[in-house]
């Protein structure tokens, strides 16, 4: 660190020391204090990993008068450099083993999935890894479409008219509004906000784009402006030349604030994983009302769905993969920053243990969600290859080698055994540039002009700046970054200072943030400012470098303007930099670039090739490539002609372009039993009342049924008796279209239910889960029977199993109206046409949740997976299985395993992991007490077939009360969130259940709604009596 460099010799004198200083050979001064050491305490346990103010200590022990009181403090200070020194090393060794794992994880995984797919690989397979450049350091893959003039831009326009797209983006956390913005108001308020918001306004500015609704939360109370509290805000554009013709009466960008949370209090993003189920039912409501109001407006009454639904960051990424999972549509995914890479780099701190990390920032919840989000997207866009290749690369989910085998083989249309990796692809963020006109004079132009021709008054902030200057018509060097040390300033000064040619040929200015008082900055930029300060006086620099201590947001332009005016230069000189927006922005202004050659500016210098990269740990390289730039005018002025010349692929219009154009690349998709616009059929396919459903589905069941009750006789005669009824229902649609009045058979029930009664209870056996059902049943006895309250059964048993249990136990499955079966695998609904076989299978509820499901390839690496977890030390090797296939519950979406010794399986995160690891998409779910192991499609789950059913039937999910145990299986959270009303029922599965998630990625803490007023909970041994009592506090009933 700048500053400490005195401190390697303390450094090498007290690591030989060893591990600790011994009691006996301490100084006089700890001696007289007893065994114990403040000293070492304060060091251990209080000071944590933070060296950014020794030198500061150093300077204040230096200024100590005292002897006594002086070798106290250095003391301090040898013990505080030989406990970070210890902390480093433990961290670097930490660090190097996470490393090392998941390397040989990602290794392993590779081969096994490389091994199962049968064919050799291609040439195009072996060849280079995503990411890899060419021996001339580039990269033509990676290098941006381009829109070469006005009318390439025109001719595209026209192929996207008469298009109608609806575009849903999500972005849950800060303060989102279209005017005015608060950036910087808060941590969560910063440049994403801005982003979401121009993309929308840009979006719905393109040919072909109809809609675009930017969801985001409902925030309505004291603390921040009412604006944030109105449900719907129209984004009106700032250019009046963009290009739509698409003028409608619901056309446009929208913001549309969707209520969850706490109502009426302003929480942090970390604070807002509870009620992500809560956002997705709200959000899923605004989506199907306005998919109606689209296709009256646009496609004779038929839905017009979105396209596309995109989340940006975590929260928003994990609300859109179950947005777009139960609607069947493509999603997109932006990261904006990544959890992995943030934990890395406070691990590597060591401020903080990885459960402080956790309790503090969420941060498993939010690797998770990420996580979840390339499970779900088709495509994921990134700022920068860096992204991909430094940050995205960390995850179990994706892996660049392995992306790129699957992508050859879809290419050669060869099977990739159900594997699937999303599509990682580069589009810069985009600017707006019609506001912007570069200078084109000098310093020595501005006096000239007649009295016609009065220049215009210099900004204010120019006068601050050259009043550092001794020679103000010299070219500026400009830096705009805050004093950290990532953004390596001191490098630059010093590379400054050393080089006697630039000094004598340009000037430097360094835009720092702003500051009142040095002492009340943080100890970090203090520390950062501080150094730059004593470089300008080591070098003698005053005159020739310029550092404001205040700047304006607006004035940043001004400042550009400068720069350009100066003939100067933008330079970059960060460690890494992640993306590099700046650097566009002094393009735009005619400013030629130096810039670091780690991250994002990469990626800008291949596109608009104006300057040069340089080695930001190399002093000698910044000097040089300044001063070639300042000092040949013919390449400065080729290097701004190039960057005015390309900077309009930064525009948000080619942002936009090769957005849709990713779009267009996703295979469209929409709930499966929605025909296309010319089937009649479908004219009535919303409405709540019609019968075209009922026929429909037993159409097609009769066609293709899968059922797996017993033996093949059973089979045959449920075959025939749905045969039969598809026949009867087809009768009776005839008669009414011919005048016969006869009341039609409509199902599911649940279209006319009051209130829906979900009983998701995962007990410990199919007896004494029906135990607790007869205790509801009771305590709902008259609405029951007079059919205002409907009855689901959720849970993780084949329908077999239920069925059989039903009969044996005398009752009548019509009472319940749908079956969630296999843990959200299969969907039945109850049907009283046949007392053999009563049960109606939901055909197009597989096609809802088939995507990426790996079938038969996901099958086949389960049961290897299965017969590697033995019990090495079983007496015979027929009890050494652990995990074995259950062929005979198991389905064409439910692959079903049996646990006979749970104590020996490895818990649900390590398979799911093993999954990802080898692109395999699913939700692995541990259910009946760790006895038994479900693995169906990742879209799927026992919560997402409820808005399946609000979806497909209309079914009101504020209407519905599900009931829980205090446990349940490891898909057991998705009840606890959401509109819907929940009651635990305490007592049931607290105890044997809790051993499933005791070892979760993150725990059941972090998305459990605590302050929700629609949870409650039941006495210890409840009673019917007392079921109904908490119903009526819900609202629900009369007590």
């Amino acid at each position: 660190m700048a500053g400490n460099d005195w401190i390697n010799s303390y450094l090498e004198a007290i690591l030989d020391v060893g591990p600790g200083l011994d009691d006996a050979k301490s100084s006089l001064l700890l001696r007289e204090r007893g065994r114990f050491s403040p000293t070492r305490y304060f060091v251990d346990n209080v000071i944590g990993f933070d060296e950014t103010d020794l030198h500061r200590s150093w300077v204040k022990a230096q200024a100590t008068r005292s002897p006594q009181e002086r070798n106290t403090r250095l003391e301090n200070m040898c013990w505080r450099i030989w406990n970070l020194a210890r902390q480093k090393k433990q961290l670097e060794s930490e660090e190097a083993n996470r490393a090392a794992k998941r390397r040989m994880e990602r290794e392993k995984g590779r081969r096994l999935a490389v091994a199962d797919m049968s064919e050799d690989l291609s040439e195009g397979e072996k060849g280079e890894t995503v990411g890899d450049v060419s021996a001339h350091g580039e990269s033509h893959r990676g290098r941006l479409p381009r829109m070469s003039s006005l009318d390439a831009m025109e001719a595209w326009a026209n192929q996207q008219k008469g298009k109608k797209l609806y575009i849903v983006l999500i972005s849950l956390h800060g303060l989102i509004r279209g005017e005015n913005m608060e950036l910087g108001r808060d941590s969560d308020t910063g440049g994403q906000v801005k982003y979401v918001v121009e993309l929308a306004r840009a979006l719905a500015s393109m040919p072909g784009v109809y809609r675009v609704d930017l969801l985001t939360r409902q925030v309505a109370c004291p603390e921040v402006d009412s604006s944030y509290g109105e449900p719907i805000e129209m984004l009106c554009s700032h250019n009046p030349d963009d290009m739509t013709d698409e003028i409608g009466e619901s056309s446009g960008a929208y913001i549309i604030r969707i209520p969850f949370g706490p109502r009426e209090k302003y929480i942090d993003k970390e604070l807002l994983w509870p009620h992500i189920p809560e956002f997705v039912d709200g959000a899923l409501s605004h989506v199907i009302q306005m998919s109606k109001v689209l296709g009256e407006q646009l496609n004779s009454g038929h839905p017009v769905w979105p396209v596309a639904i995109h989340g940006h960051y975590a929260d928003a990424g994990d609300s859109a993969a179950r947005l777009s999972g139960a609607l069947n549509v493509p999603m997109l995914f932006t990261g904006h920053s990544l959890g992995r890479d943030k934990l890395e780099q406070l691990l590597r701190q060591g401020r903080l243990t990885k459960d402080e990390i956790n309790a503090t920032y969420k941060i498993m919840r939010r690797i998770e969600a990420e996580e979840s989000s390339l499970d779900s997207s088709e495509v994921v866009i990134t700022s920068t290859r860096q992204e991909i290749d430094e940050q995205w690369r960390l995850y179990d989910g994706f892996d660049p080698v392995l992306e790129k085998k699957l992508r050859a083989r879809i290419r050669r249309n060869v099977s990739c055994y159900g594997r699937f990796m999303p599509r990682m692809v580069v589009i810069p963020p985009g600017m707006e540039f019609n506001h912007i006109v570069p200078h084109d004079g000098d310093m020595d132009s501005e006096t000239e002009g007649g009295e016609e021709h009065q220049p215009s008054p210099d900004p204010p902030i120019w006068t601050e700046i050259m009043r550092f200057f001794t020679n103000p018509r010299k070219p500026m060097i400009l830096a705009l970054a805050r004093p950290d040390p990532k953004k390596n300033l001191t490098t630059l000064v010093k590379a400054f200072g050393e080089c006697r040619p630039l000094r004598e040929l340009a000037n430097l200015t360094l835009i720092m943030g702003n500051r009142d008082n040095i002492d009340e900055m943080s100890s970090t930029s203090a520390s950062m400012l501080l150094s730059i300060i004593k470089m300008i006086d080591k070098y003698d620099l005053y005159g020739q470098v310029a550092y404001p201590k205040h700047h304006k947001q607006s004035e940043v332009a001004d400042i550009y303007r400068l720069a350009a005016k100066t003939k100067g230069v933008f330079i970059n000189p960060a460690f890494i930099e992640p993306f590099g927006l700046t650097l566009i922005e002094a393009a735009a202004h005619g400013l030629p670039m130096v810039a670091t050659k780690n991250g994002g500016p990469v990626d800008i210098h291949r596109v608009l090739d104006n300057g040069l990269l340089i080695d930001p740990h190399d002093q000698q390289s910044i000097a040089d490539a300044l001063l070639k730039l300042v000092a040949d005018k013919q390449l400065w002025a080729k290097c701004r002609a190039n960057g005015l010349r390309n900077i309009h692929l930064f525009s948000w219009k080619e942002h936009c372009k090769t957005y849709l154009s990713r779009i267009a690349s996703c295979k469209p998709r929409h709930p499966g039993w929605l025909k296309n616009d010319n089937d009649d059929d479908d004219d009535e396919n919303s409405e709540s009342d019609s019968p075209s459903d009922s026929l429909r589905d037993m159409q097609d069941i009769s066609l293709n049924l899968k059922f797996s009750i017993g033996s093949e006789d059973q089979k045959n005669k449920l075959e025939n008796v749905v045969l039969s009824h598809s026949k009867n229902v087809v009768k009776n649609l005839q008669k009414t279209v011919s005048g016969d009045k006869t009341e039609q058979p409509k199902f599911p029930a649940i279209r006319r239910r009051t209130h829906v009664f979900v009983i998701a209870i995962d007990a410990d056996d199919i007896g004494s889960l029906f135990e607790n059902v007869q205790k509801i049943f009771e305590a709902v006895e008259n609405e029951k029977n007079d059919g205002s309250i409907g009855f689901i059964l959720a849970t993780s048993l084949q329908m077999a199993q239920i069925h059989s249990f039903l009969v044996s136990n005398g009752v009548n499955p019509s009472v319940f109206d749908a079956f969630i079966c296999n843990s959200g695998a299969d969907l039945y609904y109850s049907s009283s046409h046949s007392e053999d076989n009563p049960f109606v299978f939901d055909l197009y509820y597989h096609s809802h949740i088939e995507y990426r499901w790996g079938g038969e390839g996901l099958r086949k690496t389960l049961v290897k997976w299965a017969a590697s977890i033995v019990d090495k030390t079983a007496a015979n090797k027929n009890e050494e299985h652990v995990v074995t296939e259950d062929e005979e519950v198991s389905t064409n979406y439910c692959y079903a395993f049996n646990i006979h010794k749970p104590g020996l399986v490895p818990p649900v995160k390590e398979l799911r992991k093993l999954m990802r690891i080898q692109a395999l998409r699913c939700h692995v779910i541990y259910c009946q007490n760790g006895k038994k192991i479900n693995v169906i499609p990742v879209s799927a789950s026992r919560s997402q077939a409820l808005r399946y059913l609000y979806l497909r039937w209309g079914m009101d999910l504020s209407k519905v009360v599900v009931f829980v145990g205090e446990s349940g299986d490891t898909d057991y959270e998705g009840f606890l969130g959401g509109v819907h009303k929940s009651v635990v029922l305490k007592g049931i599965g607290g105890g044997t259940t809790n051993q499933l998630h005791a070892n979760r990625v993150y725990p059941l803490s972090d998305v459990t709604p605590t302050e929700s007023t629609n949870i409650i909970h039941t006495p210890e041994e409840f009673s019917p009596a007392d079921i109904r009592a908490s119903l009526g506090k819900l609202g629900v009933l009369k007590a």
